[in-house]
């Protein structure tokens, strides 16, 4: 067994018998003569004792010398030893919270009982919603960019850096053509669009990167818009000197949370890049003055920066909360399949807190009032290139109402499935100094609410199921009521 894992345990127990003998370090120091630094360092794992020093401790405490030094655990701590021995301690991304492992470990040395329980809970929570690695890290990539409002300056200035040294004009975005040739001159790649054709099982890649050659495989069928973000994104691994990376886009597979990590730097600087923030920040200045709705605003927009609806929304996601402090926003991509009555969350992120409408993975209706399932059954419908809507969704059981622009698309790697991505701004006082248009009356506001399982709203003729989670709660809170009134009539 390794031995990190042994140097823990033995702490960990340590620990146990001390405290139960409640005896603090000083104390065990004093007894044993012993430093009490010494005794620090073993009970966090970080020093394994001499057979001598654990004989002595093992006196001194009156407990066996085989109890002390065996790996078997007493309830209170076999599931702590079964997480430190599963090394997910090593997988998670603690230093990107500032949280040093040792002080995690020390935590559930302090709290055996109580660790016990809450990992007990966390492990059979995410066994019943088949919570993996993957789901972790993209929360814990969510709850990164969360915390600095989605916008990185280092990024940003990256992004200026690369485009003086190879006079990019950022009054514009560039063309694919203009950076292929940078990843073809500066870094040495060789562009195929070929390969990938031949292989049916790869018809929803976009693009492989195979390192030992520099080859970049590229689908064939990609827009120029997807070409040049992909280019983008390749041109971000290497300025940014990223060596531990993934190869393929859209990823299909990870081995450590730096990878995720890292892929969205690159997504990141790929964004900043091709949709250029001085200039999108003007489009925006003039957008939001405008005294009337302007819906060709979002589509023109599309076509000026040679980008997909989704990286202008997510691009408008880093510049709203830092440059025009409307930080009460979140993003949300949906996919939907012709001729089925399922619409899937299949992307999310919330700035501030976590907005009213949101994933919700336990198979419930989403409600049919949301303008992004509307804009999804338009395209269905119409098969246009590109429906875009606008709305104002007030959720009653909160009281909150945001401003909702919603984009759907044809997914040009899967037949009859559709995306839309939306972005969605709380209607606050800062909302309302900022945006001309709010009062516009042809933006049609929309009482809505997350699943319809959940849904207070009565008269709605959309309605997919029943309120039956309400229902119970509705019910077990009139039971409640009815007890706390007897407690008081008898009490």
């Amino acid at each position: 067994m390794e031995e990190e894992y042994i140097k823990l345990i033995f702490g960990l127990k340590l620990k146990q018998v001390r405290t139960k003998r409640n005896l603090s370090l000083f104390g065990l120091a004093k007894l044993t003569g012993l430093s009490k630094s010494y005794l620090n360092e073993i009970e966090k794992g970080k020093k394994y004792p001499k057979t001598d020093k654990i004989a002595l401790l093992a006196e001194k405490l009156e407990v066996p010398y085989d109890n002390l030094v065996s790996l078997k655990l007493d309830k209170n701590l076999a599931p702590v030893g079964e997480l430190l021995q599963s090394k997910v301690l090593k997988e998670l991304p603690l230093e990107l919270f500032g949280i040093k492992e040792s002080d995690l470990i020390d935590i559930v040395a302090n709290a055996p009982t109580k660790v016990n329980a809450f990992i007990s809970t966390i492990i059979e929570i995410a066994k019943h919603y088949n919570f993996g690695k993957e789901n972790f890290y993209l929360a814990a990539l969510r709850s990164f960019q969360e915390a600095s409002n989605n916008f990185f300056p280092e990024l940003e200035d990256a992004v200026l850096q690369f485009a003086k040294a190879y006079q990019i004009d950022l009054a514009q975005s560039p063309t694919s053509k203009e950076l292929e040739e940078i990843l073809v001159e500066e870094y040495g790649y060789t562009i195929n669009t070929d390969e990938l054709t031949k292989y049916r099982e790869l018809d929803n890649l976009r693009s492989i990167f195979i390192p030992k050659t520099k080859t970049l495989l590229v689908a064939d069928h990609i827009d120029e818009a997807q070409r040049t973000f992909i280019y983008a994104k390749e041109i971000g691994y290497n300025y940014l000197d990223i060596q531990e990376r993934l190869y393929t886009f859209t990823w299909i597979k990870f081995n450590n949370f730096d990878q995720v990590l890292n892929n969205f730097y690159a997504s990141y600087f790929a964004g900043a890049l091709v949709i250029p923030r001085q200039v999108i920040k003007k489009h925006v200045d003039a957008f939001l003055a405008k005294p009337k709705f302007d819906k060709t605003f979002l589509t023109g927009l599309k076509n000026y920066y040679n980008a997909s609806p989704e990286s202008l929304y997510q691009r408008l996601t880093n510049i709203l909360p830092n440059d025009y402090q409307l930080e009460n926003l979140f993003f949300l991509r949906l996919a939907h399949k012709k001729d089925t009555n399922r619409f899937d969350i299949t992307k999310e992120l919330h700035l501030t807190h976590h907005h009213s409408p949101h994933g919700n993975e336990t198979n419930e209706k989403y409600c049919r009032r949301w303008v992004s399932i509307r804009v999804l059954q338009e395209i269905a419908k119409t098969e246009e290139e590109h429906h875009m809507d606008v709305q104002i969704s007030h959720y009653p059981n909160d009281g909150l109402s945001y401003l909702i622009f919603s984009s759907a698309t044809v997914d040009p790697f899967k037949k009859n499935l559709y995306r839309s991505v939306s972005l969605g701004l709380q209607i606050n006082s800062e909302l309302r100094k900022k945006v001309a248009f709010l009062n516009d009356s042809s933006i049609k506001t929309y009482n809505v609410g997350v699943t319809c399982e959940r849904c207070s709203i009565a008269d709605c003729d959309v309605r997919q199921s029943p309120p039956t989670i309400l229902t119970r709660q509705e019910r077990n809170q009139k039971t409640d009521a009815v007890v706390e009134t007897l407690q008081q009539k008898f009490g």
